[in-house]
């Protein structure tokens, strides 16, 4: 149920039976697109167009065909929802639909070849019916570009050789190497210089990265982190029982246990499994994706997104992979409007459950007392829209990530060179002269705060993954509550912020932690993880920094009303903090770890004021 409250004039949602959220009255209209419309609603059936379910056949031509036809049939107010067959369906490289697309967080290689290709709709539904949508090769499983008030639903994502390898160590040799049988389904060969080499349809890696899992319980392995190892001179032996395994000499690491299961894998990560850029009004509801060699969901420069049921998750329990996505589940970088994540599964992937961000640009030469040329900086995050005439920017001193001056309005914003696709720089006018603290200070960053949206991330569950749960860098509300984030092997929550590596913005001005339940984080050591919940901007001078960076006055983070289980000591780190309550939180300490974290502090602050921690217990078993 969705309640108006009209002396507010906002929406109360109550995503949980715990939960009562406020967020704005446009999200109502999202959450209800088809409701009070006096278009034509028009349902098709896509068998009814020659594409059919258990087939075998390659999909790729025969969908896109088939929704180009019903699109045609339709106005351009129209209502259209079109459906799948239960059943599965197979999508080929061959025919696959060719895009130049710029994916933030993800390789810049194109042309990308697509699945389903979904560009320019209005008030459009693909609907699955509980399909699976199996993919083959390299590809973007699903795309939807400027389009709006557009819903993805009921159906599934998955590949038919993924391009992590998975392997299972048959014996530790200790300092003579490692036997390892690679999974049923993996393809490989020794390569020319005696290395293991998996491979599929168009693709092969040298994989020399990974990650290792338990094999009963899928938890990552304690205190194991990323593996980095060399197959050099691996050789194919025979096992007493007949069977074959891989000996690899050089493989030397005494923590993996016969039994431990490795996800041997690259840092490639060429395309997501749905990209969604320059959308408005977006819902996904019971989509899942059980694999992809980037992330699960990359949104860009969208506006309004609700992800409801969205799983980045294996097939059950009995699945026999033990990961799922290369990076993180979900991904949002320059969205604004309201981004609601609920009701999800995340489990086994690369990276992050959810990571919500603006990019910075750097100021790399003044033209003129208005204008400015900006740059893109990662190599992953180039090419793409990041702001619009109007919208509001402040500059950011790099070394102490302080704010320079006061906002800035945008009143022209040109793609160098003119082409917006492929751009990695841009020229920037301003509504009045840039201050001179602006112009001396070398590469200052430049944040969009009209590209900032605010989040509900609830009742949600993150379990068995690498690196962190849920990372947050926006300076709009956001709220994370009533979720489960079970091993989540680093840090579980994030407030973030960087000018000097990955670029991706910004403070966090109001932020409420309430109602979760952490059991046994940081298990492993990773970027960020400084506790279960890391409050850690990178600031390279912060003996000089006089502002602080996340927050801006009491209760601005409120971390309340949580349950850590937890066999390690850190549980809250903070560094530039205006305004900090940790209170009400009950900690159970238990021993199914040996302690190891270099943090032996409950609560470890840098530079922080306005804070109040009280009446959070500590129980040990």
């Amino acid at each position: 149920m969705y309640f108006v409250d009209e002396e507010r004039q906002y929406l109360l949602v109550p995503l949980h039976k715990k939960m009562k959220t406020y967020i704005p009255l446009f999200l109502f209209f999202l959450l209800l697109l088809t409701s009070g419309c006096t278009n034509r609603n028009r349902v098709f059936n896509i068998s009814d167009f020659g594409v059919y379910p258990d087939t075998n056949e390659n999909a790729s031509q025969t969908v896109a065909a088939a929704i180009n036809k019903i699109l045609d049939k339709c106005d351009s107010d129209d209502i259209v929802e079109i459906v799948f067959n239960k059943g599965t369906y197979y999508f080929y490289e061959e025919n696959a639909a060719i895009k130049n697309y710029y994916i933030s967080n993800h390789d810049q290689n194109n042309p990308k070849k697509v699945g389903i290709a979904l560009e320019n709709c209005k008030h459009l539904t693909i609907n699955g019916s509980g399909s699976d949508f199996i993919f083959h090769g390299r590809m973007l499983p699903v795309s939807l570009i400027n389009s709006s008030d557009c819903t993805l639903k009921n159906f599934s994502i998955d590949f038919s050789m993924p391009h992590i390898t998975q392997v299972e160590i048959i014996e530790n040799k200790s300092d003579d190497g490692i036997v390892f049988k690679p999974a049923e389904w993996v393809k490989y060969s020794i390569n020319d210089n005696q290395m293991f080499q998996p491979c599929g349809e168009s693709w092969y890696n040298i994989p020399q990265i990974g990650i290792a899992f338990e094999k009963e319980s899928r938890h990552i392995v304690y205190n194991t982190s990323d593996l980095f190892y060399s197959t050099k001179n691996v050789s194919k032996i025979f096992l007493q029982d007949g069977d074959t395994a891989l000996y690899a000499p050089k493989w030397i690491d005494k923590r993996l246990i016969e039994g431990t299961i490795v996800a041997m894998r690259t840092w490639e990560r060429p395309a997501p499994a749905i990209f969604l850029y320059g959308d408005k009004n977006t819902a996904l509801n019971s989509v899942t994706v059980h694999y992809a060699e980037g992330m699960g969901l990359l949104a860009q420069f969208c506006e309004n997104i609700l992800l409801d049921s969205f799983n980045v998750s294996l097939r059950g329990d009995n699945d026999s992979r033990y990961f799922t996505t290369q990076a993180d589940a979900t991904h949002f970088s320059g969205c604004k409007g309201t981004i609601i994540s609920k009701n999800g599964f995340y489990e086994s992937m690369m990276d992050d459950a959810i990571n919500v961000h603006g990019t910075y640009l750097v100021a790399k030469e003044y033209r003129d007392s208005v204008t400015a040329r900006c740059c893109f900086m990662h190599n992953q995050s180039w090419g793409f829209a990041w702001g619009e005439v109007g919208d509001t920017v402040q500059f950011i001193a790099p070394q102490t990530m302080e704010i320079i001056d006061s906002a800035y309005i945008i009143t022209s914003i040109i793609a160098a060179g003119g082409n917006l696709d492929g751009a990695k720089e841009f020229i920037i006018s301003f509504d009045r002269p840039l201050a001179s603290s602006v112009t001396g200070t070398t590469n200052a960053g430049l944040e969009n705060l009209t590209w900032s949206p605010s989040v509900i991330f609830a009742g949600n569950i993150v379990r068995n993954n690498r690196a962190r749960g849920a990372l947050f860098s926006t300076p709009k509300p956001v709220i994370v509550e009533d979720n489960l984030f079970d091993h989540t092997s680093g840090a579980a929550i994030l407030l973030c912020g960087d000018c000097n590596g990955w670029y991706e913005t910004g403070a966090c001005r109001n932020v409420i932690i309430r109602n979760n339940h952490f059991v046994n984080a940081l298990t492993n050591m990773f970027q960020f993880t400084n506790a279960i919940i890391s409050i850690y901007p990178e600031i390279p001078n912060l003996t000089d920094q006089k502002q602080y960076f996340h927050g801006g006055g009491k209760d601005a983070i409120t971390i309340t009303g949580n349950t850590f289980e937890t066999f390690d000591s850190p549980i809250v780190y903070a560094k530039s903090v205006d305004g900090l309550t940790i209170t009400d939180n009950k900690i159970l300490v238990n021993s199914d770890y040996p302690s190891f974290h270099w943090n032996t502090e409950r609560y470890l602050l840098e530079r922080v004021i306005n804070y109040k921690e009280e009446r959070n217990e500590v129980v040990r078993n």
